[in-house]
């Protein structure tokens, strides 16, 4: 068992704005997913790895240029997944490397990286376990630049998916289908 908080402080100086954000976002999305855990048992989801995951998915945020949520790094704000699970495999924590890397809309497809000219590894970054597909959904409902506390509703959800044009809603809908 590891303990998120730690690493997280890190890298992020407690009592920063970006800290704050990062922290709270974190929580909402770690007590959706164990909401969603504990109301499909019969899934047997690893509910800790959860709480732990869904606590460093967005670790990768810091390298990121996002003003608006005090991010003042170097990188694109599509490459902190891929940022994150870098850190995070340096750390030896694989299994949470990979949920950080595949929770970037509903998961990013080697094609639509290239398509996009996106500054990533032409890979398949997809969330595959359980565990991974579980903190990428549960991610969907809060964001890290408005109220960070109040969820979206799916029908926001879809709209803000839609976007992307690469079948993330078909894939939220699959996602929702599941834990919804």
């Amino acid at each position: 068992m590891i303990d998120a908080y730690e690493i997280i402080k890190r890298y992020y100086p407690e009592g920063c704005k970006l800290y704050n954000i990062l922290v709270i976002h974190s929580e909402c999305v770690r007590d959706k997913a164990i909401e969603c855990a504990i109301r499909h048992p019969e899934l047997d989801i690893d509910i800790e790895f959860v709480k732990e995951a869904a606590m460093l998915h967005d670790i990768g945020i810091f390298y990121t240029y996002a003003p608006p949520i005090e991010c003042m790094g170097t990188h694109l704000y599509i490459e902190h997944g891929a940022l994150g699970a870098e850190l995070l495999r340096g750390l030896g924590l694989e299994r949470h490397a990979r949920v950080c890397e595949c929770h970037t809309g509903t998961g990013l497809t080697a094609e639509y990286i290239k398509r996009m000219h996106y500054p990533l590894p032409e890979k398949d970054m997809m969330p595959e376990t359980l565990e991974e597909k579980l903190v990428c959904y549960a991610d969907k409902f809060y964001s890290k630049n408005k109220d960070l506390t109040k969820a979206k509703d799916v029908a926001v959800i879809r709209e803000k998916l839609a976007k992307w044009e690469d079948g993330s809603v078909d894939r939220f809908d699959e996602l929702h289908k599941i834990f919804g």
